[in-house]
């Protein structure tokens, strides 16, 4: 295992290139060749927490909110299915219209076609992600952002890193796959601090890691910040392999909002999930967590076809199972 110092080492050479094939290699013996899509719907933009990075905000009193009904949420699984997705990724702001009972109706309703599930919904009581898992959610993904507490304090007001953590805990122990990350450039962040990042993500042992980089929102109070690079983004997520190589590790969106070969980019530097919007509408607009989101006036048909032509043009293929890590089966619906 690396230690804190050879990471940190990585996370500044020169030699980019070669850390990218490093972690290709490794990607390739542990994970192979396949592409993982997850069928992402973006369902709500309410959120009660105001996070100082993030477009969606409660403090962001510029954004046209929406959360979609139970039935329509389900409605936009189904045809994902039908189009071919083995996983559906519900994601949204920290939105308590979405009670326990709604959501496990949404989760059984989504779990009678034949996909795995994952939950990006925040911080709840370990009732409700019990309950969650019950109903038949299959992954869970919360991202730490960032280990340096003093940061977090700073950039998350009025949220608690130890509950964070502590709920990462409680999604570990209930059986989830569990899914987290960080965000790369913040202000202040430091290139230790990274390096301490995915030792804490190593040592909790998760199944999936999201690296992202930092894009300032015109909205919100970091907007006159400088933002992350890809470079940083892209030779974190290749160390984060090396470190952890069978884990699953997305090409983030966000990375081709910087540039347009971005998730390209991540696919030859250690990641295998990709990660396509099939959100309906207006909706894929209004879910604006950072400036410059790609694909925002696309059908999901169109947005699976496109990644799909691109990971085949550089010699990987589509993955046909769940993708879950180490071949992990979804758990079964309750029909």
């Amino acid at each position: 295992m690396m230690n804190k110092e050879e990471i940190i080492a990585l996370l500044k050479t020169d030699d980019e290139q070669e850390l990218f094939g490093r972690a290709d290699d490794v990607r390739r013996q542990f994970v192979g060749d396949e592409v993982h899509l997850r069928g992402l719907i973006e369902f709500s933009n309410i959120c009660r927490n105001n996070c100082l990075y993030c477009g969606i905000r409660a403090g962001n009193l510029k954004v046209k909110r929406y959360h979609m009904n139970e039935d329509e949420i389900v409605d936009m699984a189904r045809k994902a299915s039908n189009m071919g997705f083995k996983t559906i990724v519900l994601q949204s702001g920290e939105d308590m219209y979405y009670n326990t009972s709604r959501m496990c109706y949404i989760i059984e309703e989504i779990k009678k076609s034949d996909v795995a599930l994952t939950l990006s919904i925040g911080e709840r009581s370990y009732n409700d992600y019990k309950a969650f898992r019950n109903a038949g959610a299959d992954r869970y993904l919360m991202r730490i952002e960032t280990t340096d507490k003093d940061l977090y304090h700073r950039l998350d007001p009025n949220m608690d890193w130890n509950r964070r953590h502590e709920c990462l805990m409680m999604i570990k122990e209930l059986g989830f796959e569990l899914g987290s990350g960080i965000m790369v450039g913040l202000p202040n962040q430091s290139i230790e601090s990274i390096a301490d990042d995915l030792l804490y993500l190593k040592q909790i042992g998760i199944d999936m890691a999201g690296i992202g980089p930092f894009i300032p929102h015109p909205e919100t109070p970091l907007k006159n910040e400088k933002g992350g690079t890809l470079s940083l983004a892209l030779r974190t997520m290749a160390v984060m392999r090396l470190l952890m190589p069978d884990i699953n590790i997305p090409a983030t969106t966000a990375m081709e909002s910087l540039h347009p070969q971005g998730r390209l980019m991540a696919l030859k530097a250690g990641a295998n999930v990709v990660m396509p919007n099939v959100t309906e509408g207006e909706y894929r607009r209004l879910y604006e967590l950072y400036p410059g989101k790609i694909c925002t006036d696309e059908q999901p048909l169109q947005c699976k076809t496109c990644i799909g032509m691109k990971i085949q043009s550089i010699g990987r293929k589509i993955g046909i199972g769940y993708g879950g890590h180490n071949g992990k089966m979804p758990i079964k619906s309750k029909e």
